[in-house]
């Protein structure tokens, strides 16, 4: 049982994750030096354990383990115990899942390494339980046998933690390859087409991830090649998501993963990340296709997420738990009868539209039975439903909100998965660039307060006076440097929100933080950027990383932050440098296109056709809104876009010199569209500016 008198050194920390070991009987400690130091004195090896606060595992394994007394005794008279919250520590988490998946073969969370005082591993697994069960060692055979081989053969252990250091570094090797060229866009179309499930949308074998900048690049390489095929991938995914368990129904936003491969059973947590590059992926395929299902789904996100997933000053939280009163998904799920109740009349309709039964969809794993709960799903969109149901689809999708509507306001009647409340600047920065490009795209001017009111929010409390980035706040308190990504999405979403209102403050502050990030991050002798900066905590490598995960590299975003600022700031320098950026990952990237996705919406942006416009005159005038309003409902991705106010001398012109001298036409709203290095002929015509941009007007 959890003591509530006693707690270990977790205690006095911030992060969700931790506190929520803080009275285990294992004695923990945070990733702190005593710690290490207690290792080396007393000549024990350190139980590792990373995880975080939304994790189901990471929950049962406390339950099972952490919380019991006789697995914490010899946890205690072993090791020295370390946790790790994986979310404040991405750099300590990326290194040893590295070490896991080679000694392993696979990876996860909670992940456990055992090492020696001085931080090298000699074991390493993921979820592990009290006892012994189907060929995974408990803890209770584990810790014994260790002890065991730590005090009769250390001198192995050393030797094989050094042979593990020795390929991890080799791992993190980074040579230089040859310049890519256009050819990379069509292998990495061939991999996803290769992988993409045919019947259910999505990439690879359960369990399937949204993987939204997947899906960002197949949109721009149907824009590059009118692949029409590339398209249909997009909007199968998106619309089998939308329609699967895997999105909240009732509350909206979508849970981290789909355990099935028809999008229905989700693991539950609910991740800012996920919120932000899904929002991005809706918005842009609105953009491309114009149906309004797209639309609406992008800004229900956005309505849960300004709803729950925000900070009274503007910034936003992390995410949301899978588990409610210890069981997972428990908040999400429904009996028929619960729904009967609830709706009344209504409910015959909603029972069948989200297919609700009696013996409910649910499975309980463990007891191999249905449980009578149901996760609401859509096995058809609204349209075929309205015509199947002889009802205009207006009716029928305000029917669906108004019974919603009922059912959200139930649900919240219900004890709510915790949600995990510290603010991270990397995935605030995803946030900050998803409303910015949706405030463009929708017109909507609560997207632009919102994303201003996060933007000021970093500025103001996770700023040093030397400009220097923190990555996480919580409960006033902003800690631990920055990250590579998070300088890098912020600068993102910065460039996002210059774009969307034209204040150069925003894109002043761009500039400040991609040069931090050039002058402290980029690695002089083999190009790229390093994950940590050269002032953070010497860990056993420098680690350096290009492929993109769950959420893109910080390294893909520089790439296009770089391009994005020397088109808009004329500067080759900054040009040169994604180059080299390119190159120096271009044999990963060669090796598996397809994991690189949106390091090649770089490429895509390189490889061109990619502009320049300059708009210039009042924004507050008619014609400048129609102009503006002509560029951004239209999908033309790789662009930047300048507005040079009438005055004589405004700040853009210090940033792009290369406005100075474009002036309006006749007083009216006028676009300079620049390609290739040079700028055709001025006009004030929105048709003759898209038609410059190769967008086909109907």
């Amino acid at each position: 049982m959890k003591s509530s008198l006693k707690s270990n050194h977790l205690i006095n920390e911030k992060s969700p994750y931790l506190l929520q070991h803080a009275h285990n009987p294992v004695d923990w400690y945070s990733w702190k030096q005593e710690a290490f130091d207690k290792a080396k004195r007393e000549d024990k090896p350190i139980f590792l354990s990373i995880g975080y606060s939304t994790c189901h595992w990471c929950h049962v394994m406390e339950k099972e383990s952490f919380e019991d007394e006789e697995v914490a005794t010899l946890l205690n008279e072993n090791f020295v115990c370390i946790k790790v919250d994986r979310e404040e520590r991405p750099d300590i988490d990326n290194m040893y899942m590295t070490v896991c998946q080679m000694i392993t073969g696979t990876g996860g969370w909670p992940l456990t390494i055992i090492m020696t005082p001085d931080k090298k591993p000699f074991f390493a697994a993921t979820y592990i339980p009290k006892k012994s069960r189907f060929g995974l060692v408990g803890m209770l055979d584990l810790i014994p046998r260790i002890n065991d081989v730590w005090e009769k053969r250390k001198n192995e252990i050393l030797t094989s933690a050094d042979e593990i250091i020795k390929s991890l570094k080799n791992y993190y090797v980074v040579s230089k390859g040859k310049y890519l060229n256009e050819s990379i866009l069509r292998d990495a179309y061939g991999e996803l087409l290769n992988r993409y499930d045919d019947n259910y949308g999505g990439f690879g074998n359960p369990p399937k991830f949204p993987t939204p900048h997947n899906l960002l690049f197949l949109l721009r390489y149907w824009k590059r090649t009118g692949h029409a095929n590339a398209l249909q991938m997009v909007e199968k995914t998106l619309n089998a998501m939308r329609m699967g368990g895997i999105w909240d129904h009732v509350g909206f936003g979508f849970h981290r993963y789909s355990t099935d491969e028809f999008w229905l059973i989700p693991h539950y947590e609910k991740m800012l990340y996920d919120q932000a590059m899904l929002a991005m992926a809706y918005t842009e395929i609105f953009q491309a296709t114009g149906k309004e299902e797209y639309k609406d789904t992008a800004k229900q996100i956005f309505e849960y997420v300004l709803r729950d997933m925000r900070h009274p000053e503007g910034g936003f939280y992390s995410a949301e738990d899978a588990d409610s009163e210890g069981e997972e998904g428990k908040f999400y799920l429904w009996t028929e009868r619960e729904i009967k109740e609830a709706l009344g009349d209504e409910s015959e309709l909603i029972i069948k539209i989200f297919n609700v039964s009696k013996e409910g969809n649910y499975m309980d794993e463990i007891a191999a039975k249905r449980t009578k709960k149901n996760i609401l799903h859509l096995k058809k969109p609204l349209s075929e439903w309205a015509r199947e149901l002889k009802i205009p689809l207006e009716d029928l999708n305000r029917q669906m909100e108004k019974s919603t509507k009922k059912l959200f306001e139930l649900r919240e009647k219900r004890v709510h998965p915790q949600k995990d409340d510290k603010i991270l600047t990397d995935w605030n920065g995803l946030m900050i660039a998803a409303l910015a490009k949706a405030a463009k795209v929708f017109n909507n001017e609560d997207y632009i307060k919102a994303a201003k009111l996060a933007v000021e929010f970093i500025l103001n409390k996770m700023v040093d006076h030397e400009n220097c980035l923190f990555h996480r706040y919580r409960e006033g308190e902003a800690a631990i440097f920055g990250f590579l990504d998070d300088y890098t999405f912020y600068v993102w979403g910065l460039l996002e929100l210059y774009e969307t209102t034209f204040e150069v403050k925003y894109l002043q502050k761009a500039i400040e933080f991609n040069q931090y990030t050039i002058e402290h991050f980029w690695d002089k002798e083999n190009g790229g950027f390093y994950t940590t900066s050269d002032s953070a905590e010497s860990l056993l490598v420098r680690q350096k990383v290009s492929y993109d995960g769950a959420i893109p590299s910080g390294n893909s975003v520089a790439m296009l932050n770089l391009l994005r600022l020397a088109r808009i700031c004329g500067d080759n320098k900054l040009e040169t440098k994604s180059a080299e950026l390119g190159k120096a990952f271009s044999k990963d990237i060669n090796n598996l296109p397809s994991s690189h996705t949106q390091l090649l919406a770089a490429f895509d942006f390189v490889f061109g056709p990619s502009f320049e416009v300059v708009i210039v005159g009042d924004l507050d005038s008619a014609d400048m809104k129609k102009m503006i309003r002509a560029l951004r409902e239209n999908y033309t991705p790789n662009k930047v876009v300048i507005h040079r106010p009438l005055e004589k001398s405004p700040d853009i012109t210090k940033i792009s010199p290369f406005t100075k001298d474009m002036n309006p036409i006749d007083n009216k709203a006028t676009a300079y569209v620049c390609q290739n290095y040079s700028c055709n002929q001025p006009t004030k015509d929105p048709l003759v500016m898209l038609k410059l941009l190769n967008v086909k007007k109907n």
